[in-house]
């Protein structure tokens, strides 16, 4: 079964539990119109009302023919989610899957204990001592090696501590990618994500710690793959895509070995490529028999995958990696952990670029909790894509343009596209000024 969902709602197709909930959860929603469902308040279009076929300003989406209609004229609308109705939705239970675990809720995040501005120093330090550290293991793993435990879990615990205190500082780093750094990169990256999506379900410290070790350590596996299969720039013939798919078998073999390491990142390794269906590998395991951590660290690999540039492909934006993700959902994804992953990072997330409605080009720096589509931005490039001095500006402050308009995020564009290196700017200092520049 393929949905499509849209945080932080979506209408599965086949419903067997049936629940009435309710929700207010105050936020003006960006929605592309291929995410759009039955039952969503449309307050705005990403055109006048007089130029579209809708007769009131707001209304309420009562059928696909106004889907349908909404598509033909629009690209993306905002969706009013602050408006407290019921509306059922369903809950699909597999036959595999047990009933506790299917009705249970996961919890909250905590607030931050601090903020980007006084995190992002400490965390680019921990970053890259975190990212030499894994360069080096993957090294001795090559060699024939197995892992340190003792400092795999130190390396852990700095990012925890990080990211407690603002998961921002992490999120903007990770966005700073190098190709061909991928695989190191990756599997830090993906520590990080984990750990972002743990501490939103409110898991335990022990527990993020224990998330984040099952994701740092698990593509150790790849290291034992031939390089000229790791590294191919096309795609894979039948017999080196079984060699490929061997990493999560000798990974789990790697990790069992290495003293003292935490059992669930041995599982992890050897299961993150399994999918709720059964048609994952390499032992087409089903719902039940996936721990929650190795469904967590999926989720991260795919997504961290897919917004990565490789050899052979183009990373996608944000919102193309999170349809896709909410495409996945039901069948190969754990849908109220995809959901989950989805607001933990944001409809604009720390480091990526956006265009605003007056056509300059900006980055984005740190989310606000409580109006999440109005993040703090550094605006790089004008209207008629000139370079500006860095100046850090908060959209939840209402700022307006030149014109007097309300300054807003139109969307998120590739930094390519613009002739913007986010990993050059973020080596000229361009926090640091924007920062400056606003105190």
């Amino acid at each position: 079964m393929r949905l499509r969902k849209l945080w932080p709602f979506w209408n599965k197709k086949k419903q067997l539990d049936r629940i009435a909930v309710e929700y207010n959860i105050p936020e003006r929603l960006y929605t592309p119109v291929h995410l759009l469902e039955i039952g969503m308040y449309v307050i705005e279009l990403d055109r006048p009302w007089l130029e579209s076929p809708f007769l009131f300003q707001g209304f309420e989406i009562k059928n696909q023919d106004e889907i349908l209609q909404l598509k033909n004229c629009c690209d993306y609308v905002y969706i009013d989610t602050t408006i407290k109705r019921k509306r059922r939705f369903g809950k699909f239970i597999s036959h595999n899957q047990p009933l506790a675990e299917a009705t249970q809720d996961y919890g909250t995040p905590p607030a931050k204990l601090g903020n980007f501005e006084s995190e992002i120093q400490r965390a680019e330090v921990v970053y890259q001592q975190v990212s030499q550290f894994v360069a080096e293991t993957m090294q001795r793993v090559r060699f024939g090696e197995t892992v340190d435990t003792k400092m795999a879990n130190a390396a852990v615990a700095e990012c925890v501590a990080s990211i407690l205190q603002s998961p921002d500082a992490f999120l903007w780093l990770i966005q700073l990618k190098n190709r061909d750094e991928y695989t190191a990169q990756h599997s830090l990256n993906v520590s990080v994500l984990s750990i972002v999506l743990g501490r939103h379900i409110n898991l335990s410290n022990t527990s993020l710690h224990n998330v984040g070790l099952c994701g740092l350590m698990h593509d150790m596996g790849k290291m034992l793959v031939p390089d000229q299969i790791l590294n191919k720039p096309g795609k894979l013939e039948p017999d080196e895509m079984e060699i490929m798919r061997s990493h999560t078998t000798q990974g789990y073999e790697l990790l069992r070995s290495s003293d003292n390491m935490y059992p669930g990142a041995i599982k992890t390794a050897l299961m993150h490529h399994e999918m709720l269906n059964g048609k994952g590998y390499p032992n087409r395991l089903k719902h039940r028999d996936i721990p929650l951590f190795a469904r967590i660290v999926t989720i991260a690999d795919i997504y961290d995958a897919m917004t990565s540039d490789r050899v052979y492909q183009k990373g996608r934006t944000h919102l193309e990696a999170t349809s896709i993700l909410a495409d996945m959902s039901g069948d190969n994804l754990e849908e109220r952990l995809v959901t989950k992953f989805i607001q933990s990072m944001g409809v604009y997330p720390p480091g990526c670029v956006v265009i605003l409605t007056n056509g300059a080009i900006a980055i984005v720096v740190e989310i606000n909790e409580w109006i999440r589509l109005r993040p703090k931005i550094i605006i790089l490039l004008d209207a008629d894509k000139q370079p500006l001095p860095e100046q850090l500006t908060n959209l939840a402050d209402m700022p307006v343009d030149e014109h007097g308009n309300l300054l807003t995020i139109k969307a998120i564009v590739r930094a390519q596209d613009y002739g913007i290196d986010i990993r050059k700017y973020y080596l000229d200092g361009v926090l640091q000024k924007g920062f400056a520049a606003h105190s």
